[in-house]
Order: structure tokens, then C-alpha cells, then sequence
């Protein structure tokens, strides 16, 4: 019996000895194999190769891909500058830039940790010249960079929607609210520290419609991609995963002929960041296939459903349980991870209580997400914390009103599924 659970014990000590999350997962699923004896061992290479072979996988590498082409196209200080005119009055002014910044970037970049080493590279030494708190400055640029996690395209929700078997289409649309909503939370947070720590505004007053009509306007091509992908998926115009491959050729023509920022000779670059950071995405995700064959072989899934549903079979309290579950899990698993391994489990067991899926994949990824910025394992938060030099210790003081406020959120996200649901219904109606 306790045999069936070695591989996963032997992936949390892994994980506790910080060995990279994909090999960490690969080295369990192994042992598996190798404990086991009977399966032949090929099953394994099997496993991994086959999580290639998705065609909605596909459109990670576009949408990553489409994100690094507009990093480089240099949109973000037409953003900025967005973001300067709309909030640069109100008190702790750079903070509440870096949220609205974050909030507009989120369609762009598709990727939470790309977000964060952006945030803090461009707003955070700003911050600290201007006598903010280097934790702080930490802080903020970690948990902004939360927001790309539900603002579409997300590749945590086209993760979950390809394990789920969930549409990816009402996914980005559901995660629209939920991310306008973690951003309010965000910004009310600074505002109360702001105040009193005496974190001044840039100007005095509000900079005026016609300013931020001006730089609206400057910023329109690159705000205009998230909409593009929505319109697009929900007209039937392209899948999501098509959707990936038009919006690099959108970024491309934006970036070459509108912006006139981005020359051809930048593309093999932007090519290389882009091939390094799908890999290691996908490396996860073949990894995870592998682990997820010894789950589904012990039963595991079917026996935790079991046992999940003697504790209760109200949909709510469950959900509220597993949200416990994952906060807990989160400040030792990192997100993607935790991801790809749970969502096979959870899901089962939400289906037979009839809990929407799209509902549950937006809860799922809010608290996951904010495991990116909890220690001592948030990625956000080691990308965060090593530019700007913070100790661990000081980060975990500072973040703790800002994890209260997105929890409060994701709460209400779990207690009110008509909050993500409303959109998608909307725009689809009523339905899976």
C-alpha cells in the first residue's frame, strides 16, 4: 500500500531539495516504473513524447512567441506612459502605475513570470529612488504580474484547458473580470500603505482626459490584441490555438510597420527567448504526462475523490476545502506544476457535483497564481526579489495585506461562480 505513494513522496522531497520542477516530477514518474517492474519501461518514453503530440498546445509557443515580439517591438513605455496619465495623481503613484501597467501587459505577454522580471526591471530601482521601500517595490512587482495569469491569452488557462478538456474560448473571456478584480484589490492595498508611509503621487492633480486620450491613442495597437484574440475565437474566425499563430503576424506587422520599432534582424533573438521559454513549459507539461500515468494506474485519483467526497458533497464546502488544500500545497509546489499534477484529480470529483468547469479552472488558477508570490517557493517572487536584491525574510513581511486582499478575492470568486461566469454566458450563453 505504501508503496503506490512512493513516487509521490519522493516528488515533494525533491521538490524540498530544490531540484528543478521538471526533473523533480520526471525523476518520480521513473521511480514508478522502475518499482513497479511489470509495465515495460518504454511506457515511460511513451508518456513523455505523446503530451507533444496536442494540438492545443500548440498555441503556447505562438502566444509566448507573440508576447516576446512585443516586449522587443518596445511597447511597454507607450503603456507606461498610459498608465502615468490614468493614476500618476493618486498617492504611492508608481505602485498603483505598476498594477495599471500590469493590467494592460497582461494580453500582451501571456506570461506571469515575464511580466514580473519586466515590472521590476522598468518600475522597481524608479521606486526605490523615490525612497519606496525595496521590499515593497518587490512586492508589488511580484503581485501585479498575477494579473497575466487570468487577463487572455493565459497559459495556465489553456494549460488547464487542454487537461480539463475545457473551452479555452470561455476561459480567457471568464478571467476578465477576475483579473480586473484582483487588480482593484491591488491598488487599494497600496493606496492604504501609501498613505502611511507618505508615498507621494508624481503630480498633484489628475493629468486630464485629453492627455490620457493622447496616449490612449499611442498605446491603441498594442491594447487592441486581447480583443483581436476574443473577437476572433468567439466569431469563429480561428481557434485558439490558429489565434496563437495570427497574433504573432498581428505583432509582427504592428510592431515592423506601426510602432516602426522592431526590425527583422531582432527576430532570431526574440525566436531563442521564445524556444528557451517554451521548452521549459513544455518539458513540465511531458513530465507531468509521465506522472500522470502512475496516478491513473494506482487510482490515485479516483481514491482521493473517494475520500474528498466523505468529508462533504455540498459544492461549496469542497471547493472551500480544496482552496485550504491549495494554499497550503502552493507555498511548497510551484504553480505550473501544481497545475498540471492537480487538475486531474480535482476535476473528476467537481464533475460528479456538478461544478462548472470554467468556473472552477478560474479559481484554480487565481490560487495557484498567488502561490507565485507566497514562500518560500513563488517564482514571481524570487524574479522580483533577486532584481531588486530583497531578502526573503523582508518580502515575506511586506507581501502578507497583499496575499490577504487577493485571498479575499479569490473567496469571492469561489463563494460567487455568476462573477466568472457572467461574461462567458454572455458571450456564448448558457452552457459547457
Amino acid at each position: 500500500m505504501w508503496a503506490d505513494w512512493i513516487p509521490g513522496i519522493l516528488m515533494l522531497v525533491l521538490f524540498a531539495l530544490e531540484t528543478p520542477i521538471s526533473f523533480a516530477i520526471a525523476i518520480s514518474a521513473l521511480s514508478f516504473f522502475l518499482i513497479d517492474g511489470e509495465i515495460p519501461f518504454k511506457i515511460f518514453a511513451q508518456k513523455m513524447v505523446s503530451a507533444t503530440d496536442s494540438y492545443p498546445l500548440l498555441s503556447i509557443p505562438f502566444f509566448v512567441l507573440a508576447g516576446a515580439i512585443m516586449n522587443k517591438a518596445g511597447i511597454t513605455h507607450r503603456l507606461l506612459a498610459l498608465a502615468d496619465a490614468m493614476v500618476g495623481h493618486m498617492t504611492g503613484a508608481l505602485a498603483q502605475m505598476c498594477t495599471v501597467l500590469a493590467t494592460l501587459l497582461g494580453g500582451l505577454t501571456a506570461s506571469s513570470s515575464a511580466d514580473a522580471a519586466m515590472l521590476a526591471k522598468v518600475l522597481g530601482p524608479s521606486m526605490v529612488k523615490s525612497n519606496y521601500s525595496p521590499a515593497f517595490a518587490a512586492v508589488i512587482t511580484s503581485c501585479a504580474a498575477i494579473i497575466t495569469s487570468l487577463i487572455p491569452p493565459s497559459i495556465g488557462l489553456i494549460i488547464y484547458g487542454y487537461i480539463a478538456d475545457v473551452s479555452v474560448g470561455r476561459l480567457f473571456i471568464g478571467g476578465i473580470i477576475p483579473g480586473l478584480m484582483l487588480a482593484a484589490s491591488l491598488m487599494i492595498v497600496t493606496w492604504y500603505i501609501a498613505k502611511k508611509r507618505g508615498y507621494h503621487p508624481l503630480r498633484s492633480e489628475f493629468a486630464g482626459y485629453g492627455i490620457v486620450f493622447k496616449t490612449f491613442k499611442e498605446a491603441l495597437w498594442a491594447l487592441s490584441i486581447p480583443m483581436f484574440i476574443i473577437v476572433g475565437i468567439r466569431y469563429g474566425i480561428f481557434t485558439p490555438t490558429e489565434a496563437g499563430a495570427v497574433t504573432v503576424l498581428y505583432t509582427i506587422g504592428v510592431g515592423l510597420f506601426a510602432y516602426k520599432s522592431l526590425s527583422i534582424k531582432d527576430l532570431p533573438k526574440v525566436l531563442k527567448e521564445t524556444a528557451l521559454d517554451t521548452s521549459s513549459v513544455m518539458l513540465m507539461i511531458c513530465a507531468a504526462s509521465a506522472f500522470g500515468f502512475y496516478l491513473a494506474w494506482e487510482r490515485i485519483p479516483p481514491q482521493m475523490a473517494s475520500w474528498m467526497l466523505t468529508l462533504t458533497k455540498d459544492p461549496l464546502s469542497l471547493l472551500l476545502i480544496i482552496n485550504v488544500m491549495l494554499i497550503v500545497l502552493g507555498t511548497a509546489i510551484e504553480g505550473t506544476s501544481a497545475l498540471i499534477i492537480l487538475t486531474p484529480i480535482f476535476v473528476p470529483i467537481l464533475l460528479k457535483l456538478n461544478v462548472d468547469m470554467v468556473h472552477f479552472g478560474i479559481v484554480l488558477i487565481t490560487n495557484l497564481t498567488i502561490a507565485g508570490v507566497t514562500p518560500p517557493v513563488g517564482q514571481m517572487m524570487f524574479i522580483s526579489s533577486q532584481v531588486l536584491k530583497v531578502p526573503m525574510e523582508d518580502y515575506t513581511m511586506e507581501v502578507m495585506p497583499f496575499l490577504g486582499a487577493m485571498i479575499v478575492v479569490l473567496l469571492l470568486l469561489t463563494v460567487f461562480p455568476s462573477i466568472t461566469l457572467w461574461l462567458p454566458n454572455l458571450v456564448y450563453g448558457a452552457g459547457p
